[in-house]
């Protein structure tokens, strides 16, 4: 599982949330990690353990990403990188699926990560996921006899865990987030299509 992700830290320098800045105003410095950084390892990690999951002729490759890939999410950089990780994730399935090993882009929901918890004032807690529930579901993924349809795929761990009967640590049912819960964005990027109705 492809998750490290760097480019959220100094969110705010010389007293301005920077976020929100266009692109031509971001630091480059969110670039490098976002890029040059969270992309690099995921491709990196996956290029070292690929002939492993090959010569077992089974393995699951997973990229953690976010609806930003397909729609506006504030941040073009965020949306850049996570655009790669779905594209990384699809021709990497392309070239692996004669090995029968499976490689998806799979979306979280808000996760209770200790950085969200922190800042749990900013946030809409009430459908979030605990990291169990995302480690969870990729168990799931991995014990599903039909994985290999799903290789390629851009997937949506809520309802991934509703298709398996997947409770949160709480014995909450998270609700899949879908592209028209962010139909307030500036509208869908090349591609949004595929997930329109999750």
């Amino acid at each position: 599982m492809n998750n490290a992700w760097p480019g959220y830290e100094r969110m705010v320098e010389d007293g301005e949330f920077t976020w929100p800045r266009p692109f031509w105003e971001q630091p480059v410095w969110r670039w490098e990690a976002m890029i040059g950084t969270a992309l690099r390892g995921a491709f990196m990690m996956s290029r070292a353990v690929a002939p492993l999951m090959i010569s077992a002729r089974r393995g699951l490759i997973v990229n953690i990403s976010f609806w930003a890939a397909q729609l506006y999410e504030g941040n073009a950089v965020y949306g850049i990188a996570k655009a790669a990780a779905d594209k990384m994730a699809a021709d990497f399935a392309h070239e692996l699926r004669p090995h029968s090993v499976a490689a998806v882009a799979l979306y979280p929901g808000l996760v209770r990560t200790e950085a969200v918890l922190e800042n749990a004032e900013h946030f809409d807690m009430s459908n979030s996921e605990s990291p169990q529930f995302i480690g969870d579901v990729i168990g799931g993924l991995w014990r599903d006899p039909l994985l290999m349809s799903k290789s390629g795929h851009v997937l949506i761990a809520a309802a991934l865990a509703r298709e398996y009967g997947i409770a949160d640590v709480d014995g909450t049912g998270p609700v899949p987030l879908c592209a028209a819960d962010f139909a307030g964005n500036a509208g869908p990027s090349a591609g949004a299509s595929e997930l329109e109705d999750c």
